[in-house]
């Protein structure tokens, strides 16, 4: 992850950013603003900004754009949901790739693989959890938060994996048998720190978790 300028041809880097423009208006049309508004919160996504741009900063890898990091996507979409999570994740990358840790051409190409896609697979781990489970706060940690944050990361490498082949970046046989495999234990480390992050929110400052509800999870039970 974090593409650096001139792995992909123009076609990929430049045509990335006509989704992302239209995924930035959406986001912007359809965001909770009332999550933002509270100064108290804004300071809270602006600190949680912060905290990914120096997880971000520290990666692992080989080869150019075979790279790893932590994503914290899961976590910031149950705090925030998806569209401001989208959003800060955008920052994110913006200030990696100032700082040199990706390039500009492919900044579109790793907005949409390592914060779009993850913040929307987050959430709909996050619907189902709260669709087919029970109103349980354990279902909502190990599900939405562990689990969800293991599938997310995962997925994400898959999604990457296929970017590289289908750009002829890579040969197949190598992405998918020393690159993907990396995520698998990527997976268990991005579900340790996302579940630990919400778990210690949920207790000590429920109030920063927008997508815990105390009267579907704690009351009655």
């Amino acid at each position: 992850m974090n593409f650096p300028a001139g792995l992909f041809d123009a076609g990929w880097a430049y045509g990335a950013f006509l989704p992302l423009a239209a995924i930035w208006l959406w986001c912007l049309r359809t965001a909770n603003w009332k999550r933002i508004v509270d100064a108290s919160q804004f300071n809270v996504w602006l600190g949680t900004i912060v905290v990914l741009m120096l997880m971000w900063s520290m990666k692992a890898g080989a080869q150019p754009g075979l790279n790893l990091h932590l994503l914290g996507a899961t976590a910031f979409t149950l705090m925030f949901g998806r569209q401001w999570a989208i959003l800060g994740l955008s920052a994110v990358m913006a200030a990696v790739t100032l700082n040199g840790g990706a390039g500009w051409e492919a900044y579109a190409l790793n907005v949409l693989l390592t914060a779009v896609f993850p913040c929307f697979a987050a959430d709909v781990l996050l619907r189902i959890v709260e669709r087919y489970l029970p109103p349980n706060f354990f279902a909502y940690i190990f599900c939405a938060a562990f689990f969800g944050a293991a599938i997310a990361a995962v997925s994400t490498g898959f999604m990457a994996t296929l970017l590289l082949w289908l750009a002829g970046v890579y040969p197949a046989a190598m992405l998918f048998s020393e690159y993907f495999p990396s995520f698998i234990l990527l997976g268990f480390a991005e579900a340790w720190l996302n579940g630990a992050a919400i778990t210690l929110m949920v207790v000590y400052y429920p109030h920063w978790v927008g997508s815990f509800d105390d009267r579907r999870y704690l009351i009655g039970k």
